[in-house]
């Protein structure tokens, strides 16, 4: 069984890098917490189409946008957990953390640890929210194989933001109670572990789509 996914997931990632001129991130295979945000099983897969068919240039330059955006998150979730560490070890002042960070997007946080990861859970939740209401209703509209994979990823975005809210949550807990990281850590580790699970899906599935529809109606070039 395990093989057979592997199998299929390298497949799906030869195809839609051929169309998209980009390759979908497969998800890690170590989780850094110790519950399962949402069960992988049951997730469909969209029809493969011939390789290249309909893509156009400015397709296959949206496609790679997504997953520029994606590794952007990516990086910004490894960044939260480093500062979390640091903060939990002492081994490094909240001002000096700051400070490793002042080069990403997080530096318009000014409120300490609290203030960064929730900028990235806002700037995350916004991306969220730009598929559902502008890419995915195209998409729809434009691919009609492609409705149990996009229901399957708007499931998904509305249990990362249960996660986002948990993680708003610990931090008020974290707040009030200083020293005590148990449940912002949890919270962090279970949101990584499903948005990196969530973007490898959603790159395998709709590089492909992407590069032959773009981001919106319109011409392609």
């Amino acid at each position: 069984m395990s093989n057979r996914r592997t199998g299929d997931r390298r497949r799906g990632n030869r195809t839609e890098s051929g169309r998209s001129g980009a390759v979908p991130a497969t998800a890690p295979k170590r989780r850094h917490g110790t519950k399962k945000a949402a069960h992988k099983a049951g997730r469909p897969a969209a029809a493969k189409t011939a390789r290249d068919s309909g893509s156009s240039r400015q397709g296959r330059g949206e496609a790679r946008r997504l997953v520029e955006v994606h590794n952007h998150y990516r990086r910004e979730l490894t960044q939260v957990r480093e500062i979390l560490r640091q903060v939990r070890k002492g081994s490094a002042s909240i001002e000096r953390a700051r400070g490793r960070i002042n080069t990403l997007a997080l530096a318009t946080a000014d409120g300490g640890f609290s203030e960064i990861c929730r900028a990235s859970c806002r700037s995350l939740a916004e991306h969220h929210r730009l598929e559902d209401r502008t890419v995915f209703p195209h998409l729809r509209r434009s691919e009609r194989s492609l409705q149990p994979v996009l229901d399957r990823l708007d499931k998904e975005h509305r249990t990362i933001h249960t996660l986002l809210k948990d993680v708003d949550r610990a931090l008020v807990h974290l707040a009030r109670n200083p020293g005590d990281h148990a449940p912002v850590t949890q919270a962090i580790n279970l949101l990584t572990d499903a948005v990196l699970s969530h973007f490898a899906y959603e790159e395998r599935e709709l590089l492909g789509p992407l590069a032959r529809y773009g981001f919106a109606p319109g011409p392609r070039k």
